[in-house]
């Protein structure tokens, strides 16, 4: 059995990837580091939430200690908007991912942040590849997105956490603006 590093960005997104990669073979070691995740509040529920998951379940986690937001704004300083922003964001924590692999001896990697339809998915096989390529790795792409409505069901039915935006300051701010556009016409 061939082992793989899921990134894992929470515990809905999981779902779904975690039985496409054991069906397909893999032992799948799954990692959690999410430095862009804000508030402080946000980023413990949502850690909650993918530890009961995981026990529950009995799966492997491994957990990036620490709360590392200043690094996620040092990264992101000077491009603050879409889409430069998310591709510097993934960058990141697949360049984490892809380390960790390394220091664990796993040759491939991939991540949950392909069950989101919201998600560039292109950009996240560019970014994933390139690095996997400089590390001397495999980024594993498959477009887990086709299930995220039964996962996001499943989760619903499970009493998970389920967010209402991507993580960063700028994906709840504009998940607030959106909201405010829309009752005030």
């Amino acid at each position: 059995m061939k082992n793989i590093l899921l990134h894992v960005c929470c515990a809905p997104c999981l779902i779904y990837p975690y039985q496409y990669l054991t069906d397909k073979g893999f032992k799948v070691v799954n990692y959690f580091y999410n430095p862009n995740i804000h508030p402080y509040s946000e980023y413990k529920e949502r850690l909650k939430s993918l530890k009961n998951y995981t026990q529950k379940n009995n799966l492997d986690l491994l957990i990036e200690d620490g709360y590392e937001i200043e690094d996620f704004f040092s990264k992101i300083k000077d491009n603050t908007i879409e889409p430069e922003r998310c591709n510097l964001c993934w960058q990141m924590r697949l360049e984490k991912t892809a380390l960790k692999a390394k220091e664990l001896g796993i040759d491939t990697f991939t991540t949950t942040l392909l069950v989101s339809p919201y998600q560039d998915q292109m950009a996240i096989k560019g970014i994933g590849e390139g690095i996997a390529k400089e590390q001397g790795l495999n980024f594993y792409y498959h477009d887990f997105s086709l299930m995220f409505k039964q996962a996001h069901d499943e989760a619903k039915e499970l009493g998970m956490y389920l967010q209402k935006y991507c993580g960063c300051l700028y994906s709840e701010r504009a998940r607030y603006l959106k909201q405010y556009r829309k009752s005030n016409g």
